[in-house]
């Protein structure tokens, strides 16, 4: 007879820099016995859009641990001296660094964390009556509590839909094949920062530079990244409380007002693609490579002889027709349900529109000892910085702790400059004037 299958208290699906840094918090603790799961050989990071000059738009102190456990073996900084670049790097003097250096680290970190496993395809996740069952192309593994950290789906715009995928696709997918875009027009669409590093990448490609390229955003220009330092503290803990004790309307209101804190183009972006524009037509005499159609919206991708007539509509009403062979849909991603929980949607009360908790657990008809915590799916509850990497560690943290079931990381306010709300604070007498 064979032994009774163990029930580990966590299992991770996804091995992105969320789930691994919640990996690499709960590191050699033994209290909490865990497995975290990915379909890939290694680990990647956005590979089909790692474009050459791609920078991240974080500091990289805000990296998988540090903001919540600079002692922790994982830091970016143990991986800059292990790797002997750190006296270099700061002689760059830069604060943000590429993106593929950030992937370097995060990979560094994978291959020493506890508890990671690679090459196992999670194929759905079950409630038994007592544990969740997740089913992998493996073995089936059972475990008191789930957490996804799977990535958002890539959103392609209606028209974009039902078309030849070597023709027209998502950025996430642009490096994932060999394309030679040499000779070839091509349209870009969406005016944040993948867009922009499309762009810039395309108008760089010396030996295969597009024939000419079509950029189009619905936004009434290319806006920068609102990176001010009063701006920046809606990427404090202080705020995403603030935010998650909001009503569901306000949050939605903030959200779209905060939008150009999280979906801007970094500054330096903007100038680099400007100035190869400059030079290209001005210097090089190269006839307008880039077309920037800024407040127009595509409304329309139709086949003809010799490739595809995209129709847009200009804020004005009028219609602009482009002819290209190729269209890259820069036009984000997708919140919402992540797919490897499709199979407890009857269990979830709204799951169109998960009720996540203040530790990152959703709201479900199972026992409140067995959690669902979710990474990066919680934009409607705590604000533009849940997909940004800026609180990775600290919402690791949180969820750490609620697994924990003690306080083993403190996830309090810090520092901050701005009041949210003066409701329900107890200050000393006189702190507001008499």
């Amino acid at each position: 007879m064979s032994a009774p299958q163990e029930t580990l208290h966590l299992v991770g699906v996804g091995i992105g820099p969320a789930n691994l840094s919640l990996a690499a918090l709960l590191h050699g603790n033994d209290r909490v016995t865990k497995t975290f799961l990915d379909r890939k050989k290694t680990f990647e990071w956005h590979a089909g859009i790692m474009v050459p000059d791609a920078h991240m738009q974080v500091h990289f102190l805000k990296d998988l641990v540090t903001p919540v456990d600079p002692t922790n073996p994982f830091t970016f900084l143990a991986f800059a001296v292990e790797a002997r670049r750190l006296y270099r790097l700061l002689i760059t003097g830069r604060s943000r660094v590429p993106r593929r250096e950030f992937e370097q680290y995060c990979r560094w970190a994978a291959d020493r964390v506890d508890d990671v496993r690679f090459g196992v395809t999670v194929e759905g996740i079950q409630w038994d009556g007592s544990a969740f069952v997740v089913h992998t192309d493996d073995a089936p593994i059972r475990a008191r509590n789930i957490v996804t950290g799977t990535g958002l789906v890539p959103q392609l715009p209606g028209c974009a839909q039902g078309h030849a995928p070597e023709q027209v696709f998502h950025a996430s997918q642009l490096l994932d094949v060999p394309r030679d875009l040499s000779r070839r027009r091509v349209a870009v669409v969406g005016g944040g920062q993948s867009g922009a590093e499309i762009v810039h990448y395309l108008l760089g490609a010396e030996a295969g530079r597009p024939e000419r390229i079509v950029w189009g955003s619905r936004r009434p220009n290319l806006f920068p990244l609102d990176d001010s330092p009063f701006v920046e503290e809606h990427y404090l803990p202080n705020y995403s409380r603030h935010f998650h004790g909001q009503p569901a309307a306000r949050r939605d209101l903030l959200n779209e007002q905060q939008r150009m804190s999280s979906d801007g183009v970094s500054v330096d972006l903007l100038r680099a693609v400007y100035r190869r524009l400059y030079d290209l037509e001005l210097l090089e005499g190269v006839e307008r490579p880039c077309e920037v159609l800024v407040d127009h919206q595509l409304l329309r991708i139709d086949r003809e002889r010799g490739g595809l007539l995209t129709t847009w509509r200009a804020g004005s009403g009028e219609l602009v027709r482009e002819q290209v062979d190729v269209v890259v849909c820069a036009t984000g991603y997708r919140h919402g349900l992540p797919p490897v929980l499709d199979a407890l949607r009857d269990r979830l009360p709204h799951p169109d529109e998960l009720d996540v908790r203040a530790d990152f657990s959703v709201t479900w008809d199972g026992p409140p000892e067995n959690r669902i915590h979710v990474q990066n799916a919680a934009r409607r509850h705590f604000g533009v910085a849940d997909p940004n990497l800026s609180l990775l560690a600290w919402r690791s943290a949180v969820i750490a702790n609620s697994l924990l079931g003690h306080r083993r990381y403190d996830v309090d306010a810090v520092s901050g400059a701005v009041t949210w709300s003066l409701a329900g604070e107890r200050r000393p007498v006189g702190a507001l004037g008499t």
